[in-house]
């Protein structure tokens, strides 16, 4: 199984949209078996081109921070798992992800003109 997480350095992305990169971790047998860091840098913001993009590097799951309700119909439309609110080194929520104690926690951005990004 592979798993996408918006990245920035070591920590999972709290802005979805905003993401840079993403890390592609697979998993085999509840072991982490590669990371792959991939640019996303000229998608910022385009939900179908992330969706496309992640799913085409095999990923069936996506664990991130905060996400907007366009991302998130975007990325299940093309069958993947969405899991929100993650947050801290990615490395840590992975293995959360593997024990099975990460939590689907439910946040959801909505920020049209009243968020401005840096």
């Amino acid at each position: 199984m592979k798993i996408a997480i918006p990245n920035n350095g070591s920590m999972v992305n709290q802005h979805f949209g905003m993401s840079k990169s993403f890390v592609i971790v697979t998993i085999e047998d509840k072991k982490v078996i590669s990371t792959q860091e991939i640019s996303s840098a000229e998608l910022q913001h385009e939900h179908q081109g992330l969706a496309d993009l992640l799913k085409n590097q095999g990923a069936t799951v996506v664990i991130t921070g905060g996400i907007g309700g366009g991302a998130i119909s975007g990325l299940e439309q093309n069958g993947l798992e969405v899991i929100k609110g993650a947050s801290g080194e990615y490395s840590k929520v992975i293995e959360e992800y593997i024990n099975g104690t990460l939590e689907n926690k439910d946040v959801v951005c909505n920020h049209h003109g009243e968020h401005h990004h840096q």
